[in-house]
């Protein structure tokens, strides 16, 4: 891991077409995929790994790893995303899909969803109202669903694309799909002009904000399987610069993801600008991550090989993207993975190769530090450890 590293890339940014991009982080050795289901120690060890080179464009603000290779990104039936099974996910998740349902006069309608994961935000749309859904992703797993409102539902396993062009819909919804794709310009230009001449479409996004993992030096959140990184802004100016007027962006789940909601325009330029301009934040939060980064990883790095010589026992909860790359960088000292996810129990971090366990095994190993990867479920899991009687100190990154 570097220190102190900052070049000016001769890249194109995917998003406004700018050549030259500000590069202010690199990582060797990163583990390519986060979320695959590995069922062997060994597999995991020898995952492949690309090279993280991340780029600022000084003229909209997108962030990019110019160094991302989509060949080693896979997503399959084995691609395991889900946060279904956590109750405050899937609270905020189903408050979501009933005010977009509300708000747009959606009841009754037809949703396409791009990149629907196992399919459970769709589900609960077509649970608040609307008449048909069409869920497009590789790694759907149509099985699972049991609700009726499933039902209403079509599935495709597969990746959208032009192919899928004569699919109307009122609404378009993706939710954390955007920043796993690198030629975002490319794909939003395909989604408007799949859409065509249906003004009235409502698209409905959702991602995480990059501006917060900037100003934290979340390292946890820099991933190989996250090749773009967007703030509220450099969003807005991908909608707008690629046929699209914004109506609405904000924050939701702790003011952890961006939601952005927007029409197709009949031509570039016929709505007002987004108003908002966070440039100037973005510069500091960019300088922020590369001075901050060094620090941040040796704090994590002492902490826990501190615990390690007074033979105290850590462990992670949360066996997600976020706890691939926290063990990727500063895990030697770590003993395991704890999820509530139970496809996952068994298997093991790729790149790293920690077990994950179920949280009731964690008696056995008798943890004296739990670090959750998220904060927004602190409560989840105190409530979770207090019922199993582990006393070990609860702590977020």
């Amino acid at each position: 891991h570097r220190r102190s590293w900052v070049v000016e890339l001769a890249a194109t940014c995917p998003a406004c077409g700018r050549v030259g991009l500000d590069g202010f982080h690199r990582q060797a050795n990163v583990p390519a995929n986060s979320c695959l289901l590995l069922g062997s120690r060994e597999e995991a060890t020898d995952f492949p790994t690309g090279e993280l080179e991340l780029g600022f464009c000084p003229d909209c603000g997108f962030i990019t790893n110019t160094r991302f290779d989509p060949d080693l990104a896979e997503y399959s039936e084995r691609y395991e995303e889900t946060q279904a099974f956590s109750d405050r996910f899937v609270t905020f998740a189903r408050s979501l899909a009933r005010d977009w349902v509300d708000r747009y006069g959606l009841a009754g309608k037809k949703v396409l969803e791009v990149g629907c994961g196992k399919g459970e935000f769709l589900v609960m749309m077509a649970e608040a109202g609307i008449g048909h859904g069409v869920g497009i992703d590789p790694g759907v797993h149509p099985e699972r669903i049991d609700a009726p409102a499933g039902d209403r539902i079509e599935w495709i396993a597969d990746f959208y694309s032009d192919a899928f062009a004569h699919l109307e819909a009122d609404a378009i919804v993706c939710r954390h799909t955007l920043e796993h794709i690198g030629p975002v310009g490319d794909f939003m230009r395909m989604i408007r002009r799949n859409i065509g001449d249906r003004l009235d479409t409502i698209v409905l996004f959702e991602l995480p904000d990059t501006q917060r993992v900037l100003d934290e030096v979340a390292f946890w959140d820099v991933y190989y399987e996250h090749c773009s990184y967007f703030s509220a802004g450099s969003l807005a100016r991908l909608f707008e610069h690629t046929g699209f007027e914004v109506l609405d962006l904000y924050y939701a789940y702790d003011d952890q993801y961006l939601i952005l909601e927007a029409r197709p325009l009949p031509s570039p330029g016929a709505a007002h600008p987004w108003s908002g301009d966070d440039m100037d934040a973005l510069r500091r939060g960019v300088e922020h991550f590369r001075s901050g980064y060094g620090a941040t990883m040796s704090a994590w790095t002492d902490r826990l090989a501190a615990l390690g010589r007074e033979e105290g026992t850590a462990v992670i909860w949360g066996a997600g993207s976020k706890g691939v790359a926290f063990l990727s960088a500063v895990g030697e000292n770590v003993s395991a993975a704890v999820d509530i996810n139970p496809h996952k129990h068994g298997m093991f971090m790729a790149g790293t190769g920690h077990r994950i366990v179920a949280p009731r095994d964690l008696p056995e190993l008798a943890p004296d530090l739990v670090i959750a990867m998220n904060p927004i479920y602190l409560d989840e899991i105190q409530h979770d450890l207090d019922r199993l009687g582990i006393e070990a100190r609860l702590e977020a990154v």
